[in-house]
């Protein structure tokens, strides 16, 4: 009997427990690790923040996918990887072996990276535990304005910013002013990375919803405010750090062939390149063959060659090849109940945009969903 591991309850692993439900695994015992017993959807994030949907509507429950899958779900934290030995060890000791592993972790924000941010700042990974305070951060902006910094660059900070400064708008009591949300960009433009004509709606939409911008770096978090290259504090009640993720630090031992960024080296099958017996998708992995941005939508795409690729290694059959679209649908929420659409070269924005946005959310959802107990 082959044990198959599958360390972390990534997007990807939705699509391989429900490939498992509807087809057993002959022949192996399957294992999911992971530190949470849910899996809060990224897409849906922001709306959670700017308060659209309660938090438990972006959230799939693992423990209804794995017992109809029949698979073991193990709640624990991967501290260490043994690529040679097959050893996974986790924060409280336990050690998960493994014939075939498959790796799902998402990427990880380096806490020591900023001077102070690991005591004083509020970061966007684990989503868990960024969705986990919000009740306390409206609780706080209900009774003063608050000042919230959000550095980053990217989807992630553009995002945040705006669903911030929409959710926190209206909380305070009259008088006391509104809370203030700003964005540090880094010394880019926000969205870098995106259409130009993505960057200049986007740039419509903060200035919209008066989220101040700061095109420099920040050097330092210190008690009560952000420490900007320039030498300038900004005063911050919250701040948020929403920079770039990089692969989880356990991986630097593993063994595995790791780019140059440290993500797991793979293939066209979505195998390791070093050792066959080890697959990834997800933000850990990152495609030799055919680079692409690191999001949700590609993790998403993975799931169904990544589930039938497990199957046959473990039956000894031959994999399938796997390419990632090179141009996909891009929805970036704008704070209040509008979005940005990219196809390409392609943009738009509007209220129609996010109506179509919360209608590809809510039906992800409702895929993963435990069926209703029987009245």
């Amino acid at each position: 009997m082959k044990r198959l591991v599958l360390l972390g309850g990534g997007h990807a692993h939705l699509h391989v427990l429900q490939a498992l439900a509807r087809e057993p695994l002959a022949g192996a015992q399957a294992v999911l690790i992971t530190p949470h017993g849910h899996l809060s959807y990224s897409g849906m994030v922001p709306g959670v923040v700017a308060g659209h949907y309660a938090p438990e509507q972006a959230r799939i429950p693992l423990a209804p996918l794995c017992a109809a899958a029949h698979v073991t779900l193990v709640q624990g934290q991967a501290v260490a990887l043994d690529a040679a030995q097959r050893l996974v060890t986790l924060s409280d000791g336990r050690v998960a072996e493994y014939d075939v592993l498959s790796l799902d972790v998402g990427g990880a924000q380096d806490r020591d990276a900023l001077p102070g941010a690991r005591e004083h700042a509020l970061f966007v990974r684990p989503i868990e535990t960024l969705v986990s305070v919000l009740d306390r951060l409206r609780e706080q902006a209900s009774r003063r304005a608050l000042d919230v910094v959000v550095a980053g660059a990217g989807a992630a900070g553009f995002e945040l910013a705006l669903a911030l400064a929409w959710g926190l708008a209206h909380l305070t009591r009259p008088g006391d002013g509104s809370s203030r949300v700003a964005l540090v960009t880094g010394g880019t433009q926000p969205l870098a990375g995106y259409p130009t004509a993505v960057v200049a709606q986007g740039l419509k939409a903060l200035a919209r919803h008066k989220v101040t911008l700061f095109r420099e770096a920040c050097t330092a978090v210190e008690p009560g405010a952000l420490v900007l290259a320039s030498g300038a504090r900004l005063a911050c009640d919250v701040p948020v750090i929403a920079t770039g993720v990089g692969p989880p630090a356990w991986l630097g031992a593993s063994g595995l062939a790791l780019d140059e960024r440290g993500f797991v080296s793979t293939g066209p099958t979505l195998q390791s390149t070093s050792h066959p017996e080890v697959l990834a998708a997800g933000d850990v992995a990152s495609r030799w063959d055919a680079p692409h941005p690191r999001s949700g939508v590609h993790a998403v795409r993975a799931g169904p060659p990544l589930a039938l690729n497990l199957r046959r290694f473990i039956g000894a059959g031959q994999l399938q090849a796997y390419t990632p679209q090179r141009r996909t649908l891009n929805l970036l929420s704008c704070g209040e109940r509008r979005a940005i659409m990219a196809w390409g070269d392609w943009v738009a924005e509007g209220r129609w945009a996010w109506w179509w946005k919360d209608r590809i959310d809510r039906a992800f959802i409702r895929r993963f969903a435990p069926p209703d107990p029987v009245a």
